[in-house]
């Protein structure tokens, strides 16, 4: 059978023809696309991890630094095709999933260390710093299957809820583009309207999860402070910080915050989370 991929309007179609057959199209829309619907179409055939990266990154090409200028990703992932081919290679031998976010493209508040990647905090003062190890939400995120597509603007180190930068400047509303989108986690939720990832990772002191979730439509958790662990994000305030998942939907969110919750030792808050997830 030969498989031609193609994308067009936010649709990624399978072609596929077989000697005496009629060619076949199923068509995946990446419009609105949840997590249910991407690996769906990797269990049927329909579309590979490879390929949704390649479509996501042909929307942040179009929208971000062209055409409206969103003004999102600070940085975008430059393996990220490796990393999906090596989950497609799997799901090809095994027939199964590495985790429950196995293919998922995820956009990563750029406070959020990355071994592989600068953390900027938003500001010129961080530009190029690359940490050492991931964080630990970094790593629950990688395990579970996940692809860290990019890092994500934010309100300079988060400390304010309009998501302007000096490493990137004002990110906009895809909604309304003279319209705030949130903050300080803005990146994060104005790159999921606008469609550059399945979900994305936030951080809360006092609003910044829940203002970008409010202003671009989507949903954000904020969770109780010691279910998710905060060790490798660039504090604010130890006793109000939190970090949790921004998508679509209620179910995306809550996937995205089972793979985080748990307690770690470099996080000692944790310890109240045990035996209480």
């Amino acid at each position: 059978m030969k498989r031609v991929h193609l994308f067009m309007a936010g649709t990624v179609m399978l072609l596929a023809n077989g000697a005496g057959a009629e060619s076949v199209v199923k068509p995946f829309h990446l419009d609105e696309a949840t997590i249910s619907d991407v690996q769906a179409a990797y269990r049927s055939g329909a579309l590979t991890a490879a390929r949704l990266v390649q479509a996501y990154q042909e929307r942040i090409q179009a929208y971000d630094q062209a055409g409206p200028k969103l003004n999102v990703v600070i940085f975008l992932n430059p393996k990220a095709q490796q990393e999906a081919a090596a989950l497609d290679e799997h799901l090809r031998k095994t027939g199964k999933f590495v985790g429950p976010l196995h293919g998922i493209p995820v956009l990563l508040k750029d406070n959020v260390n990355t071994k592989d990647m600068p953390t900027t905090g938003g500001s010129l003062s961080l530009a190029g710093y690359m940490p050492a190890t991931d964080a630990a939400i970094t790593q629950k995120l990688r395990s579970a299957g996940a692809i860290i597509l990019a890092k994500v603007n934010l309100h300079e180190f988060a400390v304010w809820g309009e998501t302007v930068s000096s490493i990137r400047g004002q990110t906009l509303n895809p909604y309304d583009l003279t319209r705030t989108p949130g903050g300080s986690s803005g990146g994060t939720g104005a790159g999921l309207a606008a469609n550059f990832a399945v979900a994305g990772i936030g951080t809360d002191t006092v609003n910044s999860i829940r203002s970008p979730a409010s202003a671009n439509s989507i949903v954000g958790i904020r969770p109780t402070l010691g279910l998710v662990c905060r060790a490798g994000v660039i504090p604010y305030s130890f006793t109000q910080d939190a970090a949790g998942p921004l998508a679509r939907t209620v179910s995306d969110a809550t996937k995205m915050l089972n793979v985080l919750v748990g307690y770690d030792a470099n996080d000692p808050v944790t310890a109240w989370s045990v035996g209480n997830i």
